[in-house]
């Protein structure tokens, strides 16, 4: 299945004006990088003994996390990218290589399986629709090889939420469940929670899981 045939308006949305509204909002100015870099350090530290070598983001926009993950980590970056904008910015940035960044969705990435010993998704799940949302976590599963990272809006019950002044863009719910739930072989490595009064980030619940065969 291609990008061509994922109807959504989310996907619409996020190629679109108000997707390239979002990358105009999110200049990686020095502030917000250090926080993100924050966010990181906590993230990957219970991965200190057997840390990836190769990282996969699905839904990169120009790159916030990447950009810290690069003063991190020697690690391969990669990322798939729907929103043409965005995706120019990261080769431009020098954020990735040209023949790391892919046009696609979570719903259809074009990698083999296991092409990444981490793939993850930062404030990216939320905006998939639920109808679309077990597509994407297949794939995601699919393209890790070792670790799956999730930091992502929690609710202990799904829930939509008005995103600005429009419907049917996004969706919080336990994600960390999610997971464990449709993939057994997953076993957890560690969680936490980003509080906003505290970082400098949203409120924003993160997970490690581990694949396991």
């Amino acid at each position: 299945m291609g990008k061509k045939d994922i109807p959504s308006q989310q996907l619409d949305a996020w190629q679109g004006d108000f997707g390239d509204a979002y990358v105009e909002r999110n200049a990686p100015v020095p502030e917000i990088m250090e926080t993100r870099r924050g966010m990181w350090r906590e993230i990957l530290a219970p991965l200190s003994g057997d840390p990836p070598t190769s990282i996969f983001e699905v839904g990169a926009n120009i790159g916030l996390n990447l950009r810290a993950l690069g003063d991190l980590t020697d690690a391969r970056l990669m990322a798939i990218e729907p929103n043409e904008s965005a995706r120019k910015r990261l080769i431009a940035d020098d954020v990735l290589a040209a023949d790391d960044i892919y046009d696609g969705v979570a719903q259809s990435i074009d990698l083999p399986d296991g092409a990444a010993d981490m793939v993850f998704t930062s404030g990216v799940l939320i905006h998939i629709s639920p109808a679309d949302l077990g597509a994407a976590c297949t794939e995601i599963y699919r393209v890790s090889n070792k670790y799956i990272a999730c930091i992502e809006y929690f609710s202990d019950t799904p829930e939509e939420v008005r995103y600005r002044n429009q419907d049917g863009l996004l969706f919080k719910r336990d994600f960390g469940e999610l997971w464990m739930n449709s993939f057994p072989t997953l076993s957890l490595v560690d969680y936490g929670f980003f509080w906003k009064r505290a970082t400098g980030l949203d409120n924003l619940t993160w997970w490690v899981f581990r694949k396991n065969s």
